[in-house]
C-alpha cells in the first residue's frame, strides 16, 4: 500500500510543486549572496543554506522581515507596518516559518474578522463551510449583501469565471482588465462588492480601477473558491520580531548564515556575480535580489544593455538585447499609492463586543481597524498595566494622503463611537508608499524568478509566479524558487513548493472570451 500523502494543510487536494533533483547537498563550496531580509530573502536563504551554500544575507533595515518586520519603541513598546493575516493556504511560508517554530505555536487564531459598511451591514466568516462549493454556497446564503433579487441581476457567465480559472493561463486571460471593470461586468450586488470583493482587492495596497483583474479573480479562487483551507486566519502571539523574525534568524545563523542588518546595497555585476556594499566588491557564485520593486529598479537600470556573453538569450524572446529588454520589463514595474498605519495606546479599552480585526468600507480612507491587545503579548502587558487599549487604524491606497492621520482617527470614532472619550495617550504613524502594484500590463512582461544572468534571480511578492498564490505567500514562494534555479544549475535538490489547487471547480472547462466592449475606469 502507498504511503500516506503528507499534506500542508487540511486541504486533499493542495498540491506539491518538486523541486528539480539532484543530490542532497552541495559536493563543492559555493557562495550566494541574498539582497534582502523580508520573507522572500529568508525563505531564499533557508533553502540554499540547508543544503550547503555559504550565505550572505544583507538588509537595509536593523531588524529582518522586510514589509513585516516590527522595531522597538520606548517604554517597551513596538511598532510595525501594519496587521498581516497568516492564512492557512499560506502553505510556503508557514513551512518557512516552522524552521524555528515547528508546531506553529507562535501563530494564534482570529475567530472572525467581519466586513462592515456604516449602514450597519456586515458580513462574518466565522462560522462557514472551509470546502468549496459550500463555502460560496454558505456565504451566498449567510450574508446580508446577497437577495434573492439582487441575485438575478448577476452576470452568470462572468461569474462562472471564478469557476473556470486555470493557472498560470488565468492571470494572462485578463490581461489589460481592471479589477474594477470585472466587478463591472459580474454585477454583484452594490454591499456585496464592497464587502466581499473590493475591500479584498484593496487588501493589496491598489485602487480597483488599478489593480489586475486577474490577480483578483486568482485571489478568489486562493483565498476562498478553490481552497478547502478557509478564510480564517492565523496572527503572531507577539511582534513580529520577537514571535517570527528574530527566531528564524537565530535559526540561520544557526545554519552558518552570514546575516548583516542596517546594510545598504549600491550596486550590481551580474556577469560576475558580485554585490557592492559600502563601496566593496562582494563577490559569490549567485546572487538572489530579493528586494521591494522600487531598490530592485535602482539597482538593475544600472545594469545597461547590449551584447553580454554571459547573458541567456532565453530570458527575452526576440533573443537580441536580452539584458535590454529585461531591464525594461523590470523598469516598468510600478509601486502602489502610499499607505498609512496608525497605531494608538489609548486610556480605556475600546468596547468588548469589539473583534480583534474588522475590515470597513464606505468610512472614507479607513481600511481596517484591528486591537492590538486581542493577541499581541507586548500590548496586551501595556493594555493590562495602563487599563487601556492599542488600536491601529490602516488606509490603502491613499491618492490623497493629505491630513490621513486625522482623518483616519475621525473614522475610528464615527466606527467605534466609544473612542472618541478615549485620551491618546501616544501614537505612531507612517505612511509608506513601497509596495509593488499588480497592474494591468501583461502578465508576461512582468519580471520573473529567471533573469538574463543565471547566477542572478529575483524574489518578492512583485515577481511573476505561475502558482495562484499572492502578498506573504508570493514572497515566500519566489524565494524558494529563485533559491531552487540556484540549485539545480549545481545538480542540487531544490524545495518542494505547495498551492491550494491550480485550477477551479469548473477549470476543465475554458474559459470565454472577454467581452471587447468592457469598459475599464
Amino acid at each position: 500500500m502507498k504511503p500516506a500523502r503528507r499534506l500542508p494543510g487540511r486541504d486533499r487536494h493542495a498540491v506539491r510543486h518538486p523541486g528539480q533533483g539532484g543530490a542532497a547537498r552541495l559536493t563543492q563550496p559555493r557562495h550566494v549572496v541574498v539582497v534582502g531580509g523580508g520573507i522572500a530573502g529568508l525563505a531564499a536563504a533557508t533553502v540554499l543554506a540547508e543544503r550547503g551554500v555559504r550565505v550572505t544575507l544583507l538588509e537595509a533595515h536593523q531588524q529582518l522581515g522586510g514589509r513585516v518586520r516590527a522595531w522597538p519603541l520606548p517604554e517597551g513598546r513596538t511598532m510595525s507596518r501594519g496587521f498581516h493575516a497568516f492564512f492557512r493556504q499560506y502553505y510556503n511560508l508557514r513551512g518557512l516559518l516552522r524552521r524555528a517554530d515547528p508546531s506553529l505555536d507562535r501563530l494564534v487564531p482570529i475567530n472572525d474578522y467581519p466586513l462592515t459598511r456604516p449602514d450597519g451591514v456586515t458580513d462574518s466568516f466565522t462560522s462557514l463551510p472551509r470546502t468549496p462549493p459550500w463555502s460560496i454556497i454558505g456565504f451566498v446564503l449567510a450574508s446580508p449583501t446577497f437577495r434573492l433579487r439582487d441575485l438575478t441581476r448577476v452576470d452568470v457567465s462572468s461569474a462562472l469565471e471564478l469557476l473556470r480559472v486555470r493557472f498560470p493561463g488565468s492571470y494572462a486571460h485578463y490581461d489589460g482588465e481592471s479589477a474594477a471593470g470585472f466587478l463591472d461586468r459580474l454585477r454583484f450586488p452594490a454591499a456585496a462588492r464592497d464587502l466581499a470583493l473590493e475591500v479584498f482587492a484593496r487588501s493589496f495596497f491598489a485602487d480597483p480601477r488599478e489593480f489586475s483583474a486577474g490577480e483578483l479573480v486568482a485571489m478568489f479562487h486562493t483565498y476562498f473558491l478553490g481552497s478547502a483551507e478557509g478564510l480564517l486566519f492565523d496572527v503572531p502571539d507577539d511582534d513580529y520580531d520577537t514571535a517570527l523574525w528574530a527566531p528564524l534568524g537565530r535559526h540561520l545563523a544557526g545554519l552558518g548564515v552570514d546575516v548583516r542588518t542596517g546594510v545598504r546595497v549600491e550596486g550590481l555585476d551580474p556577469p560576475r556575480s558580485v554585490v557592492i556594499v559600502d563601496g566593496a566588491e562582494l563577490a559569490a557564485d549567485g546572487v538572489v535580489l530579493a528586494t521591494d520593486p522600487a531598490p530592485a529598479r535602482r539597482l538593475i537600470a544600472g545594469l545597461g544593455s547590449g551584447s553580454d556573453d554571459n547573458a541567456d538569450p532565453s530570458a527575452d524572446e526576440s533573443g537580441t538585447d536580452p539584458v535590454g529588454q529585461w531591464t525594461q520589463r523590470v523598469a516598468n514595474t510600478r509601486n502602489a499609492p502610499p499607505f498609512a498605519v496608525l497605531r494608538l495606546w489609548l486610556d480605556r479599552p475600546v468596547s468588548a463586543e469589539r473583534p480583534a480585526f474588522v475590515g470597513t468600507s464606505g468610512y472614507g480612507p479607513l481600511d481596517n481597524i484591528s486591537v492590538l491587545d486581542r493577541f499581541e503579548a507586548g500590548a496586551a502587558r501595556w493594555a493590562a498595566a495602563s487599563g487601556g487599549s492599542v488600536v491601529e487604524l490602516h488606509g490603502y491606497a491613499l491618492y490623497d494622503p493629505s491630513d490621513i492621520e486625522q482623518r483616519l482617527l475621525a473614522e475610528l470614532h464615527r466606527a467605534w463611537p466609544e473612542t472618541a472619550a478615549a485620551t491618546i495617550v501616544t501614537s505612531e504613524f507612517l505612511i509608506e508608499d513601497d509596495c509593488g502594484l499588480i497592474a494591468l500590463a501583461p502578465w508576461a512582461e512582468r519580471p520573473g524568478v529567471h533573469t538574463p544572468w543565471p547566477s542572478l534571480t529575483l524574489a518578492g511578492d512583485w515577481v511573476r509566479c505561475d502558482l495562484p498564490v499572492a502578498l506573504m505567500e508570493r514572497a515566500a514562494s519566489t524565494g524558494m524558487l529563485a533559491a531552487n534555479a540556484l540549485l539545480a544549475q549545481w545538480g542540487v535538490a531544490g524545495e518542494d513548493v505547495w498551492s491550494v489547487p491550480m485550477a477551479g471547480l469548473l477549470g476543465a472547462f475554458p474559459t470565454p472570451a472577454k467581452p471587447s466592449a468592457t469598459k475599464e475606469h
